[in-house]
């Protein structure tokens, strides 16, 4: 089926969880939305049809279908191009009930809706100009942002915070763009002469702006998605009670006996903005026991592909042989050292730690005490600590590979300026790293490109 064939259809779906809830939504879009709700839904009152409804109206009645009655509801309608598609839309609001929301579906379907496709809402919204790709794509990190500073991420960037960043950067090189055109097609016209200089300043702040988003790519991740962390250390040096503090609850058997953690125990915890994909382990430590030597390798595995180490050490004991060979292991990872058991006194060598490790904290697991700046030296070494509110952040791989092909055309275009090579070169150059910034925010994006976005999204959306 063709786009504008696809786009005339009107289209519904429940817009909810399919689950016992207070209310549920079913949602219809399309030129015919208003017809095709009004053959399903009865208005309370009589002197009022859905037809006739002005847009941002909330109309109470019944939905029913050829049975009868299926539930009250609220119609709410929405006139193009004043709605989240751009089309007329209707959402229907009944008691979320699964059986009520999927046989007031099956009504839109015999009133003449066809099944919405996974994020066909949103997609219907970006080809109606209603958002840039980046807004759309920023409408799926809203609905799983699992933090404060990740919703206000996702949503600086679906109101077109990263849309207008990219627009600064693309007005500029489509000025420089087009005015080393003017000079290479018409040398004989009274047209400035080119200053290099000048050429060469606009290229670098475009420069900057993107290698500003690129820096920050890793730390929104940490936002968006977590990082896999791993608890490492020797038998009872606190680990599975650091474990426990941060996921709130008993995730990790306890008890005084060296060795009892012989698996690995995975648990996803927030600690502030930050989500981290934590995995306790077994305590680093020769042993003959040939149950605990498997837990060792597993911790000795994990710990070699984590993204994020936290090495735990008894701050009241001396070091040891093992503690020494733990800070060699992990300090050649991004990691933080924990010194553990403040409670009880220091007495562990703190100097040798603070100098295999670039952040290490001072806290007790078991009271709770430093666990503020543990949050904020994770803060510190994950980059989430440098992010502000309503930042826009690159939040797909698809939009980091775009940058960094902008990026790359910029550095060659100076590279040709600086080298005196032809002004053509330099324009090819300019040409392509505006292209890729048109990818970016979906002007140039291919249909296949844009068909993979969405087909992340789920029905409804």
């Amino acid at each position: 089926m063709q786009e504008g064939e696809a786009m005339d259809r009107v289209i519904a779906a429940i817009s909810t969880a399919v689950a016992p809830a207070g209310i549920g939504v079913v949602r219809i879009s399309g030129d015919r939305a208003i017809e095709v709700a009004g053959r399903i839904f009865r208005p309370a009152s009589k002197k009022r049809a859905l037809e006739d409804a002005p847009g941002y109206t909330a109309m109470y009645g019944w939905v029913f279908d050829a049975d009868g009655d299926i539930d009250e509801c609220v119609a709410l309608v929405f006139r193009a191009p004043h709605s989240y598609t751009g089309e007329d839309v209707v959402e229907l609001s009944c008691h979320g009930g699964p059986y009520l929301l999927q046989r007031t579906l099956r009504a839109a379907f015999s009133a003449g809706a066809v099944p919405a496709q996974p994020g066909e809402f949103t997609k219907r919204a970006f080809v109606n100009g209603k958002i840039d790709l980046t807004g759309a794509e920023a409408v799926m990190d809203l609905i799983t942002a699992n933090s404060r500073l990740a919703a206000k991420s996702a949503l600086a960037v679906r109101e077109g915070a990263l849309y207008r960043k990219m627009e600064t950067v693309l007005d500029e090189l489509t000025t420089a763009a087009a005015n080393l055109s003017a000079y290479v097609d018409f040398p004989d016209d009274d047209i400035p002469e080119l200053e290099s200089g000048a050429l060469d300043k606009t290229l670098k702040k475009a420069e900057e702006t993107l290698n500003n988003l690129l820096d920050k790519f890793d730390a929104g991740k940490v936002v968006r998605e977590g990082i896999d962390t791993v608890i490492v250390g020797r038998p009872n040096v606190g680990k599975s009670t650091l474990m426990n503090l941060l996921a709130g609850h008993e995730r990790s058997i306890v008890t005084p006996v060296a060795g009892t953690t012989r698996d690995i125990v995975e648990e996803t915890v927030r600690l502030g903005d930050i989500i981290l994909r934590l995995a306790d382990t077994a305590g680093l430590r020769k042993t003959d026991d040939s149950v605990e030597s498997i837990g060792v390798g597993r911790a000795e595995s994990r710990l070699e592909r984590a993204a994020l180490v936290i090495a735990v050490f008894d701050g009241s004991e001396p070091l040891t042989e093992d503690d020494c060979e733990l800070a060699e292991k992990s300090s050649r990872q991004t990691s933080i050292a924990v010194i553990n058991k403040k409670d009880k006194g220091i007495i562990i060598n703190t100097e040798y730690i603070k100098n295999k490790f670039k952040h290490t904290v001072l806290m007790s697991a078991e009271t709770g005490e430093g666990l503020e700046e543990l949050e904020k030296a994770l803060g510190e070494i994950t980059g989430v600590a440098a992010l502000s509110d309503n930042e826009p952040i690159l939040s797909t791989e698809r939009q980091r590979l775009c940058v960094v092909r902008s990026l790359e055309c910029i550095k060659e275009a100076r590279q040709a300026i600086r080298e005196s090579i032809t002004l053509d070169a330099v324009g090819v150059c300019i040409d392509g790293a505006i292209d890729a910034l048109l990818e970016l925010t979906g002007e140039r994006a291919t249909e296949t490109v844009v068909d993979r976005i969405f087909e992340r999204f789920c029905v409804g959306k």
